[in-house]
């Protein structure tokens, strides 16, 4: 039998602290002779962060629901038309362009009709019409009617095939709308339908100005400048018009296509500036181009025609006298 030895293991050294456990453990010890293994701290605390995690993440998938569920809510109220503007219709392949120039010709024939020669206008419309339609396409025959200055003023695109082109015009001393339904597939255009005629809406309501302050004084010592840099203006003789412009400028004329005839009104704003924009009308007189005209007496279309002009001008002074640095169309302000 071995002897057991009396050799004390791990002895206590005087003033060593209290071994650990305490005493009080050591009966767990003896009783299953080894030292119970140490286990993480198993309090409240552990359990209560893994349930805040486990709220979180259900609050993150609520979320991701709701957004979702209200997304495809307002997409279905989309769809209806309900609290939103009505979805545009596919017109990125129609050629307006295209539409317009058509429409145009079309209203060219159309318009310009004549009794004493309805075979004519019937072979012009072909190259509109659809195939069967009616060769004077409601014209009945009678009458005449003459047109012109036609423009296009927009159009109405339906769909992809469809759309409704106005074209402005102007007979004798009424100003229109034609509206010209056209259809369009494989390049080509047809009148889909007759047409319409519509009422112009007429000039605008222009307000009345209150006649501006002027400076008589100026005005009267620019006349004579200002009569003779017009008449330089209508030559485009660039020798005279630099008696008349301020230095470094350089203002290109008429070269003689139109002719001085009168410088009827000047209005200068009041202001003592070495520089000015001042207003004046000027009346052209325009060449009828016939060579071979009656005399004045005879007939009045001989005579040279008259046309009142508005013009602005910068007016800039050196040494005491004015020059001429720019020139462009009038505002309304001149009366």
């Amino acid at each position: 039998m071995a002897r057991r030895s009396d050799v004390q293991q791990d002895p206590r050294i005087a003033g060593d602290p209290e071994p650990y456990p305490p005493e009080g453990l050591d009966r767990s010890i003896a009783a299953h002779g080894t030292a119970p293994r140490r286990r993480g701290w198993s309090g409240g605390g552990g359990r209560w962060l893994v349930w805040a995690g486990r709220a979180i993440l259900w609050a993150l998938i609520i979320v991701i629901v709701v957004n979702g569920v209200r997304a495809l809510f307002e997409r279905s109220m989309q769809d209806t038309g309900t609290g939103s503007a009505p979805a545009e219709t596919a017109t990125s392949t129609f050629p307006t362009t295209r539409a317009a120039a058509f429409a145009d010709q079309f209203a060219a024939v159309y318009l310009n009709y004549d009794a004493a020669n309805p075979q004519q206008r019937a072979e012009r419309l072909k190259a509109f019409l659809p195939e069967g339609a009616d060769a004077q396409f409601g014209w009945n025959g009678y009458g005449r009617m003459s047109a012109g200055a036609f423009q296009y003023a927009g159009i109405d695109v339906i769909d992809d095939h469809n759309a409704r082109v106005s074209v402005s015009y102007q007979s004798g001393d009424a100003r229109g709308l034609l509206s010209v339904p056209v259809y369009y597939d494989g390049g080509r255009f047809v009148v889909s339908a007759q047409p319409a005629l519509l009422p112009d809406p007429g000039p605008a309501g222009l307000p009345q100005l209150a006649e501006p302050d002027s400076d008589s004084a100026t005005e009267a010592e620019l006349r004579p400048q200002l009569e003779g840099f017009f008449k330089a203006y209508a030559a485009g003789n660039q020798v005279d018009l630099q008696r008349y412009v301020a230095n470094g400028v350089t203002i290109e004329g008429f070269n003689g296509r139109f002719a001085f005839a009168e410088l009827k009104k000047v209005s200068v704003p009041p202001g003592g500036a070495d520089s000015r924009k001042v207003t004046a009308v000027v009346v052209w007189a325009v060449a009828s181009g016939d060579a071979a005209a009656p005399s004045p007496s005879q007939d009045p279309a001989g005579e040279p025609g008259g046309l009142e002009q508005a013009y602005e001008l910068t007016i800039e002074k050196q040494g005491g006298k004015w020059f001429v640095k720019g020139i462009q169309g009038a505002n309304r302000s001149v009366g």
